[in-house]
């Protein structure tokens, strides 16, 4: 299994793009809410200063319907 690290909110932000999903609107606070038309799922993505946590990329990931290896050669 890959190993999988916390990163930023600008390099999740361009995966979560390449595997097709968009800005769909402002979440309570600082999160916002991305949403894939053709696998019709959304997903919420936190915009803070700080990494985000591995456990909350691996929530993420889960969210979006891709494996975490998958998601790494995004």
């Amino acid at each position: 299994m890959s190993k999988l690290h916390e990163t930023t909110y600008k390099e999740l932000i361009k995966k979560i793009r390449k595997s097709g999903f968009e800005f769909d609107r402002q979440a309570k606070g600082s999160h916002e809410i991305w949403y894939n038309s053709e696998k019709r799922l959304r997903t919420t993505i936190p915009n803070h200063s700080k990494p985000i946590s591995k456990g909350v990329l691996r929530a993420i990931i889960n969210q979006i319907g891709i494996t975490v290896e998958e998601y790494l050669g995004l």
